[in-house]
């Protein structure tokens, strides 16, 4: 199982920097961590700094072209687009990579 997260463009690679952090992000980078703990490959891409990421994948290309920037974040599992515009709770993110969301309510 892969998990890709193609963000949209920060200052830095996890978006948790700055003086302003966002909370939702910081969670975000909480739930792709407990995914790797529990066996998930997760790759993680900001245009920023990994711009490349974003041109190799057709699919990336296809759907910023076609709905724009807005559609970012962008999460493949497995090359598939799974979901766009938002950053899905460790929940959603658990069912996303196949895993049992109650596993995640608990850690």
């Amino acid at each position: 199982m892969k998990m890709e997260v193609f963000d949209q463009p920060m200052c830095c690679s996890s978006g948790v920097c700055g003086p302003k952090v966002d909370k939702k992000l910081v969670e975000f980078s909480a739930a792709l961590a407990w995914l790797r703990e529990q066996g998930v490959e997760v790759q993680r891409y900001n245009p920023a700094q990994q711009y490349e990421a974003f041109v190799a994948n057709a699919k990336v290309v296809q759907t910023i072209n076609e709905q724009g920037t807005g559609c970012l974040p962008l999460l493949l599992v497995d090359g598939e687009i799974v979901s766009r515009g938002s950053y899905p709770g460790k929940a959603e993110l658990a069912t996303l990579a196949g895993l049992d969301p109650a596993k995640a309510a608990t850690a």
